[in-house]
């Protein structure tokens, strides 16, 4: 198959694929697809992120695509990045792999020119299938039944495998989020006798895991049910299991109501984020009163304090830092249906902060009794007034003020007065006490100018 060309055949992977495995059948060696890419071919998934497996060693797929732009930065692990259409390809030859000393990167790689002994040594059955259009899928561990089954399986003994790499406990839990799969009982009790290896892992790595994994389709299930494993990364978590609220407004222990929460919002990291540490700090604020109600007084900030800890140590980017723990703070706070104090949060927070606050407290509502389900029209009502807020392009903020610095100068205020005149004006135009026309808003400023030179002299 020449990626150049066009050609009658429909292929199931991309034509740059097929190319290489193509090229390098006819040159007398072995090629397949493997891993993610298979199986999501086998689920129907467009298989784009193609990686290539081979009996070539990495010297013999150099000379055979020696025409071709050639990255040589994974040699010493068996892998050849080979740019077609611009297109980046890694092709690995055939490997096993000895031991691991640090539970994440084999100690020694030797290489093989036996298919079934490299699938032997992958993570799980699914990921475990070789496929080319000629041979069609090589299945030597039952990947095509697990995928059928919606089964996460390791290939032979899921202890040494997790032993092995600890790196794929946080994988097959990710899988089960996002795929909607369930894990094999086996496999699910090596995951949580093995769940103190995941400390050998670097913070980058769980983070890049535990992001796809808050953003699966099956995340409700999957935090309640690894909860052990995903507390050795959130302690807090191990605290949340299990906690029982003794609250009307509550039927769930927070965990429960953590990931019903989690699952409501939509799949943005940084929604999911909030929704999974907004009420971390629950467990260590809890209080009894004289009728035995639970509360949780200032469990928001607390869990904010919380979930800066946490997300500095797994090292996330400072923006979605920063929306998590703002979304966190608020996320108790009770937003009344005014014009003017959405107007305050939309100059405050932002039009998309704001929403995702929205968003998040209606998520925070799916997680109570049932009785309470009617608390969801409050918050349409919500975006309903700040929709009409922003259609009608009212002002809620400096940049949509008529006046500016330039004006505040010409009335002879300097420094720090400026900011001051300009905030107390928009607030002026908020509270509906003045128009926000600019010849309106400068005789205000004047007034209210002469009003304080008055009082200063007195």
């Amino acid at each position: 198959m020449n990626p150049d060309k066009e050609g009658e055949n429909v292929s199931l992977i991309p034509d740059e694929a097929g190319y290489i495995i193509d090229t390098l059948i006819a040159c007398g060696y072995e090629a397949y697809c493997v891993g993610g890419c298979v199986r999501d071919l086998i689920m129907g998934i467009p298989a784009n992120d193609c990686d290539i497996t081979t009996n070539a060693t990495t010297d013999e797929i150099k000379a055979v695509f020696s025409d071709k732009r050639i990255i040589e930065t994974g040699i010493k692990h068996g892998t050849v990045t080979v740019i077609i259409n611009s297109v980046a390809f890694e092709i690995t030859t055939y490997r096993i792999e000895s031991t691991y000393s640090d539970n994440r990167h084999p100690d020694k790689v030797t290489f093989t020119r036996n298919l079934s002994e490299d699938l032997s040594r992958r993570d799980f059955t699914i990921n475990s299938i070789a496929y080319n259009e000629k041979e069609d899928f090589i299945d030597l561990f039952g990947g095509k039944t697990d995928i059928e089954n919606k089964i996460i399986r390791c290939v032979g003994d899921p202890v040494k495998r997790f032993e092995e790499d600890s790196l794929r406990i946080l994988r097959g839990i990710r899988f089960a989020a996002t795929l909607g799969f369930c894990v094999e009982e086996e496999t699910k009790k090596a995951m949580l006798s093995c769940k103190h290896l995941i400390r050998n892992i670097s913070a980058e790595r769980i983070f890049t895991e535990l992001s796809k994994m808050l953003c699966g389709k099956s995340i409700e299930s999957t935090l309640i049910e690894f909860a052990p494993v995903l507390g050795e990364v959130i302690p807090e978590i191990n605290a949340m299991h299990g906690f029982e609220q003794h609250n009307f407004h509550h039927i769930y222990d927070v965990l429960t109501h953590t990931a019903v929460v989690t699952q409501s919002t939509p799949p943005v990291l940084h929604l999911r984020l909030a929704a999974l540490f907004h009420d971390s700090a629950k467990p260590f604020c809890f209080s009894l009163d004289e009728k035995g109600v639970g509360h949780f007084y200032t469990h928001a900030s607390k869990s904010t304090l919380i979930a800066e800890r946490r997300l500095t140590e797994l090292r996330c980017d400072n923006k979605t830092k920063e929306k998590v723990l703002r979304l966190i703070k608020l996320h108790d706070t009770p937003v009344e249906e005014s014009e003017k104090i959405i107007k305050r949060r939309l100059a405050s927070m932002g039009k998309e902060l704001f929403y995702d606050l929205i968003t998040l407290k209606r998520a925070d509502t799916a997680g109570l009794a049932p009785e309470f389900a009617e608390r969801s029209t409050h918050f349409d009502r919500l975006e309903a007034l700040a929709d009409e807020i922003l259609k009608k392009e009212e002002c809620f903020s400096l940049k949509h003020l008529a006046v500016n610095g330039r004006d505040m100068l010409s009335l002879g205020l300097r420094g720090k007065e400026i900011g001051e005149a300009l905030d107390f004006l928009l607030e002026a135009v908020i509270d509906g006490k003045a128009e926000n026309e600019r010849v309106i808003l400068i005789e205000y400023a004047e007034k209210i100018k002469s009003k304080t030179t008055d009082n200063n002299k007195q």
